[in-house]
């Protein structure tokens, strides 16, 4: 059905789908967020303020922010989280659908699909390409989500006080380069659901529920790269009270003082809450964009006819103007001859008499 859609179009519906999916599932984003950020010294007490708080689990999360944020405060920072969803999907779904295009016009025969080592090849390009214009969104939103009670801002106050930092503007690109690898993530994910769909479902192009949660692949690779997701998260929130404010530089960094003062299975924290966001918004996001594409199917070929019945409707009109003024433009024609051939003669007499009347020397 994508094929039958436009670049911009199946970007549309990508977007919309991974809007309504993130939605869903947005208190296990900010859940899986915090887990990630706090720091938990070995041999050391936890230590709870009335601004951080530890937590222990998914569930003890959940409590704890409820407790002293209210229900509203598992949605901190929605708004921003779900226009750079809107946007980084956007983006990659629309690179993904050009190139993709583009692969199956000039490098493949008619019929023949790319094969899965292109598909991850086309996925990581299309998600470069989109990390670099929407990452920004990216880092405000990590900011929001951990904003102790009490010191919660607006995406634009969020963005200033990012730009506000030692890092200056550079600030809002913070996590790029992790960002660029993790790249594989959605790579492995969408390239593998497109080999699923053609071999599990081949020629099928609606997918049940239940079948459009076997792209699993979101499991694999939530798994192969959640320290770097864990390193990319800890770049862009505002620093752990561990670190007295001081922020990090790199991901490498961050890997490894977590490795230093937690231990290697700190890189995996927040894998509970990473993995269920991620099965449900790749079923959820797959499933939706698979019936958004049939609604923009439809929408499409409707304003198309509208179009059509208006460019038809102009161009009848515009000849029945033609019809309608060609009489009366003949006659004024006629009207503008007969009354040139009468005056013509007068003012030619008329210049005769004025030349005649002029005295000699001035002729």
């Amino acid at each position: 059905m994508s094929s039958e859609l436009a670049p911009w179009e199946s970007a549309v519906a990508g977007a919309t789908g991974a809007v309504l999916a993130n939605a869903l599932v947005y208190p296990l984003d900010i859940v899986k967020t915090r887990l990630q950020v706090q720091i938990k010294k070995r041999n050391q007490e936890v230590q709870h303020t009335a601004e951080h708080h530890h937590y222990e689990s998914t569930l003890d999360a959940i409590k704890k922010i409820v407790e002293h944020e209210g229900v509203h405060g598992l949605y901190s920072g929605v708004s921003g989280a779900l226009m750079g969803v809107a946007s980084t999907n956007f983006a990659y779904f629309y690179w993904y659908s050009v190139v993709r295009h583009l692969y199956q016009k000039y490098r493949t025969a008619p019929g023949q699909h790319p094969g899965t080592a292109v598909e991850l090849s086309l996925g990581a390009v299309a998600g470069a390409i989109a990390q670099v214009f929407t990452i920004p969104i990216a880092v405000i939103t990590t900011r929001q989500q951990t904003q102790p009670k009490g010191h919660k801002k607006g995406i634009w106050a969020t963005g200033q006080e990012v730009v506000d930092s030692e890092d200056g503007w550079t600030g809002l690109w913070r996590g790029l380069k992790a960002s660029l690898v993790l790249c594989v993530n959605p790579a492995i994910t969408y390239g593998a659901y497109q080999r699923l769909k053609e071999i599990i479902y081949p020629g099928k192009v609606r997918l049940r529920p239940h079948e459009a949660f076997r792209a699993l692949s979101k499991s694999l690779a939530t798994l192969t790269t959640q320290p770097l997701i864990v390193a990319k998260v800890g770049l862009q929130s505002r620093p752990p009270p561990a670190r007295e404010g001081k922020p990090f530089k790199s991901f490498g960094e961050v890997l490894a003082y977590i490795v230093e003062h937690e231990g290697p299975w700190a890189l995996f924290k927040g894998i509970g809450p990473q993995l269920l966001k991620g099965l449900l918004v790749q079923g959820f996001l797959m499933m939706t964009k698979e019936r958004v594409e049939v609604l923009f199917v439809i929408f499409f070929a409707y304003l198309r006819v509208v179009r059509a019945r208006r460019l038809q409707l102009t161009q009848q009109l515009k000849e029945k103007v033609v019809e309608q003024t060609a009489p009366v433009a003949g006659n004024l024609q006629s009207h503008a001859e007969n009354l040139q051939s009468r005056v013509m003669p007068v003012a030619e007499n008329v210049l005769e008499r004025a030349k005649s009347a002029l005295p000699a020397t001035i002729k």
